[in-house]
């Protein structure tokens, strides 16, 4: 299979790749740097030389993509959080599906968070469409953490963008999943420990599996999703991230 991988330089998206690519796949991977595909996600004219990048590279054929790109709460601008999280995520979906309609039983996997299932769609600004304005304005309360909760508006964004396309892309023949991890070790996660807003509050954070989950785990399920055995699953979010969304909401699913 030939796969698209946003966000292949670094942590689940480089395990991604290194797994699919012993398993035999064609990987074109888009990152900033070290990457088929040079490619700014946070502004339009990045996300278009993302596909058009990937376009060039598989002959307009997709067998698979995994949209993997992001960037977490430490960021200093929250609202290039959203732009690269979930508009840059967005854009290079949609914009690889006239490709992946031609590949051969075609997947994709957005990865998300379980950043996602701590914001309810109807409070979520981005579920109206506001603007940059409007967006600082909503964050303004949030103070000095305005990137957490930036960052779980743009997953959860992204994950109800992603199941909202269920029925077009199931009629197109392509499968689309999500998966939504928690704590991680990554060079993000580092970044994130390093920040003295975020730092203490990771480190005393623990999930009912007390460890942090390798990036090796979390390409294990992409892979599995991308392939023959989950033919059958679609539209739906899988989250991996060692208990902690069934601890803190066990009734919600």
């Amino acid at each position: 299979m030939t796969i698209a991988i946003t966000g292949s330089a670094s942590g689940i998206g480089a395990a991604t790749a290194a797994a699919l690519s012993a398993a035999g796949h064609d990987i074109i991977g888009v990152d900033l740097r070290d990457a088929a595909v040079h490619a700014d996600l946070a502004v339009p004219r990045g996300r278009a030389a993302a596909i058009e990048g990937v376009l060039e590279r598989s002959g307009g054929v997709l067998d698979g993509a995994v949209l993997c790109a992001g960037i977490g709460p430490h960021t200093p601008d929250p609202l290039r959080l959203i732009d690269i999280n979930y508009h840059g995520a967005l854009a290079v979906l949609d914009g690889l599906l006239p490709a992946l309609r031609r590949g051969e039983s075609p997947a994709v996997v957005v990865v998300s968070s379980v950043a996602s299932t701590q914001v309810v769609w109807a409070e979520n600004p981005l579920s109206v469409g506001a603007d940059r304005a409007a967006l600082t304005t909503a964050l303004e309360p949030a103070g000095d953490y305005a990137g957490h909760l930036a960052y779980a508006w743009s997953k959860n964004a992204l994950t109800v963008a992603s199941r909202q396309r269920a029925a077009e892309w199931g009629a197109a023949g392509v499968r689309l999943n999500i998966v939504a991890p928690g704590t991680v070790d990554t060079p993000l996660l580092r970044a994130g420990l390093d920040d003295p807003r975020y730092g203490d509050l990771i480190r005393g954070f623990t999930a009912p599996i007390a460890r942090k989950a390798e990036p090796a785990e979390i390409a294990s399920l992409i892979a599995y999703l991308l392939g023959p055995r989950a033919g059958y699953i679609h539209g739906s979010q899988f989250v991996i991230d060692g208990g902690v969304d069934a601890q803190v909401r066990p009734a919600a699913f």
